[in-house]
């Protein structure tokens, strides 16, 4: 550890850090464009969004430089509180008044003066103590008791709680990461398959248990055929799409933000961007994150030691996963499910640990063997 902690000569990975760059800056635009009107009507001040976002970007850009800083291999020291804290504040979210309810989902921590979101804390939690573990017991990975069901054991544990929420999206990303850094950790292949094989019909279950998750399939399906209510959303995120065209309406001229579509700032802000710089912007968000999840990746293969490798792979898979859920969700490929476009949607909670992810990743980039 102490070579880890000392060999800090390397220039942290400026891809990364460039294109994190990028997207924020094109975020913070987009975040104006797309709820100035909104704003003026609910706060009577059209830049209310855009003073809250830029005091995230604040707190985010502080957090990356910060955790950039830190040696890594200190996270170890708080893998095991780190599942502590995040069990007592998902538990906190299910007393009344404690956690808020916003769009029929519990997921927000009341504490007076500022709430956050707890799943977005527990993500980044459950990737550095996966991390940790799966290095301790790299020689019991091929076993299945130890090696399977310990760490499978312990996510189920912070699944419970966020199924409770409810939030299944986060649940399957959480099981995702899992799985994925079970496997570079060496774990059996056939031991994996069994539990992707026994998480399918339990997914399922999970769906047809929750009348708006079937509600949200059959809209992804047939959109049209309940158009003014369970398709509504996805209809006019498609709607921005086909208006957009090769080069958009031009920034602060789309038409979707006028009350037509949801939240245009939040979850569907790509279909604005899609709207007002057309084709060529959307390709170029996507094209900046996946040369962000190939730098994460490289980042991991690089890692001086295991704990570096599993924790660079799994915080990309969180902004891989979100931003893979969020694009193909407003595109109509998959269905729609509630998560920020991370770097881009407008929120504080996700926005800071998307950069404290990047911040953590800067680091491993700068360590060397």
């Amino acid at each position: 550890m102490d070579a880890v902690l000392k060999n800090e000569d390397k220039a942290p990975d400026i891809i990364l850090l460039m294109v994190t760059l990028i997207l924020v800056t094109v975020g913070t635009a987009m975040i104006y464009s797309s709820s100035s009107i909104i704003a003026l009507e609910r706060f009577k001040d059209g830049l209310y969004f855009l003073k809250k976002q830029m005091l995230f970007v604040f707190l985010g850009i502080i957090s990356m430089v910060l955790m950039s800083k830190i040696p890594y291999a200190l996270l170890k020291k708080v893998a095991y509180p780190g599942i502590v804290v995040s069990l007592i504040l998902l538990t906190l979210l299910l007393i009344p008044h404690v956690g808020l309810k916003r769009g029929g989902a519990t997921r927000w921590l009341n504490l007076g003066f500022f709430s956050f979101q707890v799943t977005e804390m527990v993500k980044i939690a459950m990737v550095v103590f996966l991390a940790h573990l799966l290095t301790r017991k790299v020689h019991q990975l091929k076993k299945f008791t130890r090696g399977v069901l310990v760490p499978l054991s312990i996510t189920a544990v912070v699944i419970l709680p966020i199924l409770l929420e409810p939030d299944f999206g986060t649940a399957v990303i959480i099981v995702a990461i899992m799985l994925l850094m079970m496997s570079l950790a060496g774990s059996r292949i056939k031991h994996l398959l069994i539990l992707g094989a026994a998480f399918i019909p339990i997914g399922i279950g999970l769906i047809w248990h929750k009348g708006y998750r079937v509600a949200r399939l059959t809209a992804f399906l047939d959109p049209w055929k309940d158009a003014d209510n369970t398709g509504f959303q996805i209809i006019q995120s498609l709607l921005s799409f086909g208006s957009g065209g090769t080069f958009g309406v031009g920034i602060g001229d789309g038409m979707q933000k006028l009350f037509y579509l949801p939240e245009p700032h939040t979850d569907f802000i790509l279909s604005i961007i899609a709207e007002e710089s057309g084709f060529v912007g959307v390709t170029i968000v996507i094209v900046m994150f996946i040369l962000f999840v190939l730098r994460g990746f490289m980042i991991s293969l690089k890692a001086p030691d295991l704990f570096g490798t599993l924790l660079a792979a799994g915080l990309t898979m969180v902004i891989a996963l979100e931003a893979f859920i969020n694009i193909a969700g407003v595109m109509g490929i998959i269905p729609l499910k509630g998560l920020a476009l991370p770097f881009l949607s407008y929120g504080g909670t996700s926005f800071i640990m998307s950069m404290t992810a990047v911040g953590i990743l800067l680091n491993i980039s700068t360590q060397k063997v």
